[in-house]
């Protein structure tokens, strides 16, 4: 008689980034004979996908492992293994500061996985393995999706710029790009799977196409999204405005399927602070391409991160940040407190912000986008949107019978389904009704419900789940929901 199969849970901190390297993660784990966990707490093997953007991402890691401790000498077959951004930075003092981790592996060598458990049991020691580059492109590793109707694709992984506030590239190396047929051939995979919508991931998407000398490469790509039968939303993250052109917009414009959103990181609106930061643009320059993106799809909703308190802010710097916030109007807003990454040029930079001076700041910033995220809210009472259904998006939805998604443009709309039954995947649209500063409500009867491949895929539950595109066929597996990123990755 075989015995059960050992059971793994993986724990994902972090970007969109870390969110699809988890979904790899799942796959390359059910690919070796594991099986996701019905109880987390009680999982064979606990895999940690760690960011290190954030200043209290170690504290953040070293407490969860912490709380680990008493249940791995209970149980001392059960393996903790610790991959991702802290990981490649910290390496060997991981196993120093917590003895009771099993493996460690880096952001180039997400494959070695399963490998490194088995070698960690066998070898009953901890296994540290960090690569100083990338083994194999990710997207060649089996993927188990987090989603039956939108998908991550990577176009690209690490990144150029040398930004002084940033420990990414010191982490995820140079820029790789994937041949724009192997990115199709994985969208056109999804879709087949039901997929409805996908977004293109990079630490710099716009920068696509440096390595095989195409300056052109990303908005080409765009266009080529909108020959995919059955893709109906493509979306992008994130850009970098040094390198956005115009090309690109004409692309946005002018291809149906891509959505009228944009995140563009902004994180100052001084010339002085984006010299320090090496953000390689200027104010004027990051108002220009906002104003070209709405004069070619006024309806576009704009998005940013933004840190306050880099050192050697001042008050006349912070207030050209709050200046720029109310030129560009964004929809939403990612916002930093600067703290500072061991490891970085700014770390060591004269003229820290005190701490007190960052949080009023802080504080002031956090109002002003209130007022104008709400203000721009309001704008879409009255109007009818196509709400792509989506699962666990609204904390409330239980309560108030409402369900959730996501409006093309990105908002986020909790609607009522009046005598409709609506599944995840599905197509809605509905008026809405009121709004308030992070989200919309439409609590008329919806105008419409477009049943969809993907919500029969829900509704049989299953997610797609892809051996790497170019080594075979995509198949079906069951599904395996993934924590959501808890923030955006401030690296652009």
């Amino acid at each position: 008689m075989t015995s059960n199969p050992r059971t793994y849970d993986v724990r994902t901190y972090g970007c969109q980034m870390n969110v699809h390297d988890s979904e790899r993660i799942s796959g390359l784990m059910e690919d070796a004979g594991y099986v996701r966990a019905a109880d987390a707490d009680a999982a064979d093997v606990v895999v940690f996908n760690t960011c290190a953007v954030r200043e209290n991402a170690d504290n953040r890691l070293y407490g969860n492992l912490g709380h680990l401790r008493p249940t791995k000498l209970k149980n001392p077959d059960m393996q903790i293994a610790v991959g991702g951004c802290l990981a490649q930075k910290d390496r060997g003092d991981i196993v120093k500061k917590a003895p009771w981790v099993d493996v460690v592996f880096g952001t180039h060598n997400i494959g070695s996985l399963p490998a490194l458990l088995e070698r960690a049991r066998h070898n009953a020691a901890a296994e540290v393995e960090i690569l100083e580059s990338l083994e194999v492109f990710p997207s060649t590793l089996p993927t188990k999706r987090e989603s039956t109707y939108a998908g991550w694709v990577s176009i690209s992984v690490g990144c150029n710029n040398t930004c002084t506030f940033c420990i990414v590239p010191s982490l995820r190396g140079k820029e790789k790009d994937r041949r724009p047929g192997e990115i199709l051939a994985e969208v056109e995979a999804l879709t087949q799977q039901g997929v409805l919508e996908v977004t293109l991931l990079g630490q710099n998407v716009n920068s696509y196409g440096v390595e095989f000398g195409d300056r052109l490469a990303f908005g080409k790509l765009l266009r080529a999204t909108g020959g995919v039968e059955g893709l109906e939303r493509v979306r992008f993250t994130s850009p970098h405005p040094k390198d956005f052109t115009d090309d690109v917009i004409a692309a946005m414009a002018e291809t149906p399927n891509v959505c009228p959103s944009l995140h563009m990181p902004l994180q100052s609106g001084s010339d002085a602070v984006l010299k320090a930061m090496r953000r390689s643009y200027r104010r004027d320059k990051y108002l220009g391409i906002i104003d070209k993106v709405r004069a070619a799809m006024p309806d576009a909703a704009i998005t940013t991160d933004i840190i306050v308190g880099f050192p050697g802010e001042t008050e006349a710097d912070f207030v050209q940040t709050l200046e720029v916030v109310r030129a560009a109007r964004f929809a939403s807003a990612f916002t930093f407190q600067y703290s500072i990454r061991p490891g970085t040029p700014a770390a060591t930079m004269a003229d820290q912000v005190p701490k007190k001076v960052v949080q009023e700041r802080y504080e002031r910033l956090i109002a002003e986008l209130e007022d104008i995220t709400w203000a721009e809210n309001k704008k879409q009472v009255g109007r009818t949107v196509e709400v792509l259904v989506a699962v666990g998006e609204g904390r409330k939805d239980e309560r108030t019978g409402r369900m959730s998604g996501r409006a093309r443009d990105g908002r986020l709309v909790h609607f009522a389904t009046g005598d409709l039954t609506p599944r995840p995947g599905d197509i809605v649209e509905t008026v809405v009704t009121y709004a308030a500063p992070h989200h919309l409500n439409a609590d008329g009867a919806p105008v419409s419900h477009r049943r969809t491949r993907a919500g029969d895929a829900w509704e049989a539950g299953r997610a797609p789940k892809l051996a790497g595109v170019n080594l075979g066929l995509p198949t079906i597996g069951a599904p395996a929901p993934l924590p959501a990123a808890t923030s955006a990755c401030a690296a652009q």
